[in-house]
């Protein structure tokens, strides 16, 4: 892949170790950094850390940044804790890494940006979610990986590091946060509907990630929606927001015989879709993993998870989860 030294941070996480798992896989020297030990962590320690941050960038051609606190945290840590991990950790790894001459900056960031802007009132048509979606904040999480993503934007090009921002949908094996979603589907039920608009397998986001590993020096700064690649089109929206169903039966028409056999269930609406089109344009990405790779797989009665996800497995948010109502607490 890559004669350069690579430093990943949240190696311990479920797309760290993917990633670390894939460099190493290839010969790649990778350093992983994570507060929690694993298999794939060479250094134990917190990026809001300078002084461990600098002795980790020292040497490293490219910083992949996948450490976070997400969502599932929104409850249990302090909305300092977000501007301190998500923030200042970021800041810390940009000025470390621009100060030790390395090339490339990845930061991993989440669809969870584009905050408000992915909630249409009922009834109203789905949201079209491309890059050029306003990002309006709903909570912490979502707002400190805008504010890291702005700290990207202005090191790209300093110092001669090019910086790119992979918003990246669903790809996590843990239970939905929704109650209703989790009584009103088979887990496997609710991650298929998923991949026809937010979500998408790690494996694919591996090979985002690396392909913009490549090109980041060839490119401007910019933001990438890393999703699957979605069978609807923005003329469905009206009708997704309405009756989700009859417009999969025109796209997909083999599902309803799939979901029959197994007793599963299409969302009776959907609100918003995320479109991977800029991703796949400008990083010649082509996700393999999608709502009808999983049809054709799940029809031969095959797993549709890639085998990477299979064996990362779950890894869970909390040590002392699970919570009593649900996989972790919810934000209210």
């Amino acid at each position: 892949m890559s004669t350069m030294k690579i430093l990943v941070t949240g190696s311990a996480g479920h797309l760290g170790e993917a990633l670390v798992r894939t460099l190493r896989r290839s010969g790649t020297e990778v350093i992983g950094l994570d507060t929690n030990a694993s298999a794939f962590t060479d250094v134990q320690g917190s990026i809001t850390d300078r002084p461990l941050v600098r002795r980790c960038v020292a040497g490293v051609g490219a910083v992949i940044h996948a450490a976070s606190l997400h969502k599932p945290h929104l409850v249990t840590h302090s909305k300092q804790a977000f501007i301190d991990v998500n923030v200042s950790g970021t800041l810390n790894l940009l000025e470390e890494a621009a100060a030790a001459g390395a090339r490339t900056f990845l930061y991993t960031s989440t669809t969870s940006a584009f905050g408000q802007s992915l909630h249409p009132a009922p009834g109203d048509p789905a949201a079209w979610i491309t890059e050029d979606t306003p990002s309006i904040p709903k909570n912490m999480y979502g707002l400190s990986k805008s504010m890291a993503e702005g700290l990207c934007e202005i090191f790209h090009g300093r110092d001669g590091m090019s910086c790119l921002v992979l918003r990246t949908s669903r790809f996590f094996p843990e239970q939905d946060d929704k109650k209703a979603i989790r009584d009103g589907y088979e887990d496997a039920n609710t991650k298929m509907n998923e991949l026809l608009h937010r979500r998408a397998d790690v494996e694919d986001v591996v090979a985002a990630h690396l392909l913009a590993l490549e090109k980041a020096a060839s490119l401007p700064f910019a933001r990438y929606i890393i999703s699957a690649t979605t069978p609807f089109g923005p003329a469905d929206v009206a009708r997704l927001g309405i009756d989700a169903p009859s417009v999969l039966r025109e796209r997909v028409p083999a599902f309803e015989a799939e979901f029959r056999r197994r007793g599963w269930k299409m969302f009776p609406t959907i609100d918003r879709v995320y479109v991977n089109d800029k991703a796949r344009r400008d990083l010649g990405w082509n996700p393999k993993y999608d709502f009808a790779s999983a049809l054709r797989d799940l029809a031969a009665d095959k797993d549709p998870r890639s085998p990477l996800a299979r064996s990362i497995g779950s890894k869970g948010y909390h040590e002392d989860g699970p919570f009593e109502d649900g996989p972790y607490p919810v934000e209210s």
